[in-house]
């Protein structure tokens, strides 16, 4: 015999209305320490961070848009942020095309699919330090690669200190993240229902058309999320950067967080506050452009 449960029993717990009887949503409520804690710990911060670049550090006094003038005049600013701008450029479309023509390879695989998922996320998992003394042991101009170019009979590269540093770099950050990506890529692909393909088939569309009119339009979504992960992704190789090279590497792969660490050691708060609040405003458009892209493509979709 079923058990009667009465109609009281049946209403929502969270559910509660208001004056009027108007459902009141409570999720602000679990919203609200994390609300906190970010505003404790990174806005209000952020806030005195723009107060200080357009002061005087030990003053200050007002000094109004000086501060910029002086950092925008700084050839190790101008350095720093001519790398960084090329390293992004060249970095994100690589690992994008990459992962996904890795994504669509594995996608293809059916059972060992998973067994490829879990090894590319591999490189997510090694400390940092471990992957920077094995580069070190690769890269050094005494290390394994410079031993397999003299079986040639080619002379060994010092590849850190040379222009060859910035495609080095680059290689590292695509090792470190293509797998991350991979299954980001895959877990997009998977949310594309197959009666898409099915239907285009029996219509006679070939695989390159499958691709371009369903797979494409279809993984504009994920593609936004992994521009804006990737974008943010970049940022952290300065460790890789900075555990090889040190504070002062190679000019080629001379990055704005390599500028940002000596003028902390040096307590140069002026340029440091105004180049992190001229960082923070051109990461913040970036951003907002994309998801303007994302929105405006999305609607005509």
């Amino acid at each position: 015999m079923r058990p009667q449960i009465s109609s009281a029993s049946r209403k929502p717990i969270l559910r509660s209305k208001g004056k009027g009887g108007k459902r009141r949503n409570p999720a602000w409520r679990f919203l609200l320490p994390s609300l906190l804690g970010t505003s404790i710990f990174i806005l209000i911060p952020f806030g005195d961070v723009v107060r200080r670049s357009f002061t005087e550090a030990f003053s200050g006094a007002f000094v109004g848009i000086e501060n910029y003038k002086t950092v925008f005049a700084n050839e190790a600013f101008t350095l720093a942020m001519k790398n960084t701008l090329r390293f992004l450029f060249i970095c994100i479309p690589l690992l994008l095309v990459s992962s996904l023509v890795l994504s669509l390879a594995v996608g293809r695989m059916g059972r060992a699919k998973r067994v490829f998922q879990a090894s590319f996320l591999i490189p997510m998992a090694v400390p940092v330090v471990s992957v920077v003394l094995f580069w070190q042991l690769v890269f050094d101009r005494g290390g394994y690669l410079n031993q397999i170019l003299s079986v040639f009979g080619a002379q060994p590269i010092d590849w850190m200190n040379e222009d060859t540093a910035f495609g080095v770099l680059v290689f590292c950050y695509l090792w470190k993240n293509i797998g991350y990506f991979v299954v980001l890529w895959l877990a997009g692909l998977g949310a594309i229902p197959k009666s898409y393909y099915e239907a285009a088939r029996v219509d006679g569309a070939n695989g390159w058309k499958c691709f371009r009119y369903i797979t494409l339009p279809q993984l504009v979504p994920t593609l936004f999320m992994v521009t804006i992960l990737a974008f943010v992704n970049s940022f952290k190789v300065f460790r890789e950067a900075y555990l090889i090279a040190g504070d002062y590497p190679h000019e080629s792969i001379y990055l704005l967080q390599h500028l940002f660490n000596n003028w902390f050691a040096s307590l140069d708060v002026q340029k440091m506050s105004t180049a992190a609040v001229v960082l923070a405003v051109v990461i913040s458009a970036l951003i907002c452009v994309l998801l303007l892209l994302e929105r405006k493509i999305g609607s005509e979709d």
